[in-house]
């Protein structure tokens, strides 16, 4: 028997979340309460974790618990990345926290739709950094999570599935560009080569855009580890729904020291003109990847 030949496409159709782990469910039964002192989203926050599925959550200081489905996955032995998003609420918002507890620190992520009047799929992204309270234990450091330029001038290959791979270009503080793997581009015609219907696919949105840039976040986490938030606007503004996928954000918890990453999609899709909600869980691997010196000098085509 050939277990390639008898899974591989099964194993090829969970695309982008084919290397997600499994779930982590040591956050269940615990309760955390937060200080949000820095950045844009501030104040006393909560969540309790009444179980392996259900979070109980406030933020802002607002004390009324809201109950959602949670996920959870580990960066490291000690931080973790909880997200969920937001049931029945219009337009859709999603909730990601890193919860540190070797620095007793968090950092919160907010990602809304709606607020554009012109964009009214366009994700926007707002934080919040702050500490773990510790029952008559005072915080006393005043260092936080925080934004960060160290990733800048990295290009990486990041794997997510057996058929999928994708570089990512870091060369601004603000900005990231995507490419793909030397090995999975065609000579003749520089575009993704056969074999990775998700790179083809791409490979064609590409050539429509003036360039693949995107917003970008980089947070610093600890020593070796970087919340990575990418937002696909300029795809939104310019393709409008052209390829079914909508202004998707995608956050990565990137664990250096190990070279891999876990992490969440959130979003739109509208296939077929039918409207889904995107929400998924994403495992990835590092590897070195050599990216042309274009990469990182070309000027961004979105800003002045």
């Amino acid at each position: 028997m050939d277990l390639v030949k008898k899974y591989d496409q099964k194993a090829a159709a969970l695309s982008i979340s084919q290397y997600d782990p499994p779930r982590c469910f040591e956050l269940a039964g615990k309760r955390f309460a937060f200080v949000l002192d820095t950045g844009e989203e501030t104040g006393d926050a909560v969540l309790n974790f009444s179980d392996e599925t259900t979070v109980e959550w406030s933020i802002r200081g607002d004390g009324t618990l809201k109950a959602d489905q949670y996920e959870c996955r580990k960066g490291d032995d000690r931080t973790y990345l909880v997200t969920y998003c937001i049931a029945g609420k219009t337009p859709r918002e999603n909730h990601t926290w890193i919860i540190d507890k070797e620095q007793m620190l968090v950092t919160f992520l907010r990602c809304s739709l709606g607020e554009n009047p012109y964009y009214p799929y366009l994700i926007e992204s707002h934080w919040g950094f702050g500490y773990i309270k510790e029952e008559g234990k005072p915080h006393t450091d005043l260092r936080r999570h925080g934004f960060t330029t160290d990733p800048v001038g990295t290009a990486v290959k990041w794997t997510y599935g057996h058929r999928l791979a994708t570089v990512h270009i870091y060369y601004d503080a603000h900005w990231y560009r995507i490419t793909y793997p030397r090995s999975a581009v065609s000579e003749k015609n520089g575009t993704a080569a056969a074999g990775s219907s998700f790179n083809e696919e791409m490979s064609e949105v590409m050539k429509s855009m003036p360039g693949s840039d995107e917003p970008c976040y980089y947070v610093k986490i600890k020593e070796g580890m970087y919340l990575v938030s990418v937002t696909e606007q300029n795809m939104e503004k310019i393709l409008n729904g052209k390829i079914g996928f909508r202004s998707n954000t995608l956050c990565f918890l990137d664990n250096w020291n190990r070279m891999y990453s876990v992490g969440r999609g959130f979003g739109t899709s509208t296939w077929d003109g039918e409207e889904k909600p995107i929400f998924v869980m994403i495992g990835k691997y590092a590897s070195p990847e050599e990216a042309d010196e274009h990469f990182f000098t070309d000027p961004n085509p979105y800003r002045v």
